[in-house]
């Protein structure tokens, strides 16, 4: 762990709050592993979520017909993107591990932290067409999801009110943190800490912070691979590669799965 540069992009109003906590035992147990720790706080660094025009300094390359994500690479490539957005870049350019700490918002994040994910992973910094997935330029760095839930964890099952929480994780993991290449690791959830006693969420905490102590040495989640599927024919799984899984039980992935039963736990648990 020494050495180790960490990155916590954090998102909640309150520095009471169980999200807080969360952060701050991190930052505690990471600092102590010897591990340097920066913090993006959102809400105190009042990062704007909307990607607008505002966010290139200067002329445009097509003013009649604004695209941000080609606006923004040409302008990342000429040194014009405004500040709070190549501050953040610079701290995810530097970090090994990137935890994300948020409240679960409508089965997704927070509107800042999606703003985050909007605005920091411009095209050209964080993919390309080329290099997306397994082959982001965000390749070799970790990073996991740490969140607070309303709903106890049996709401979130298969057979629950709210669904499979892998299903509602996959669009996440899946279509933002890996497909820039980052190394998922399986989410740290804190199921419903506010309908829980005191000395629950304490056994929460107590478990993130055993958990972080090896947090570099866990397997992280498989996602099926950008070479699996061919560019010429719409990246569509290769046809030996469909063969090969045609009489497995379960899909390759929550999102990749054949029309088969989704594989257990493939977004929360590594292995799987």
């Amino acid at each position: 762990m020494a050495g180790t540069k960490v990155l916590i992009v954090y998102a909640h109003q309150s520095p009471e709050s169980f999200n807080a906590a969360a952060k701050n035992a991190a930052v505690d147990v990471l600092t102590t592993s010897g591990c340097t720790v920066e913090v993006s706080d959102l809400y105190v660094q009042k990062f704007k979520a909307a990607a607008t025009r505002d966010d290139i300094v200067g002329e445009l390359k097509n003013p009649s017909r604004f695209q941000y994500d080609q606006e923004t690479k040409v302008a990342l490539e000429e040194g014009r993107l405004v500040a709070d957005i190549t501050e953040e870049q610079r701290k995810l350019k530097e970090a090994d591990l990137i935890i994300f700490q948020f409240p679960m918002y409508w089965f997704s994040v927070p509107a800042i932290m999606k703003g985050w994910f909007d605005r920091v992973l411009t095209l050209g910094y964080a993919f390309t067409r080329e290099k997306r997935y397994n082959q982001g330029l965000l390749s070799g760095k970790k990073a996991l999801l740490s969140f607070t839930t309303g709903s106890h964890e049996s709401v979130f099952s298969v057979t629950g009110l709210n669904g499979d929480m892998n299903v509602t994780l996959w669009p996440i993991q899946n279509g933002v943190l890996r497909y820039c290449g980052l190394d998922v690791l399986a989410p740290q959830v804190f199921w419903a800490p506010t309908c829980v006693p005191p000395e629950a969420r304490d056994t929460m905490l107590s478990g993130w912070r055993t958990r972080l102590q090896g947090i570099l040495e866990e397997t992280t989640l498989s996602f099926a691979p950008l070479d699996n599927f061919d560019g010429e024919k719409g990246y569509q799984l290769k046809t030996e590669i469909h063969q090969k899984h045609a009489n497995e039980e379960y899909g390759l992935t929550v999102g990749t799965h054949l029309g088969k039963p989704l594989p257990p736990n493939n977004q929360m648990r590594a292995g799987c």
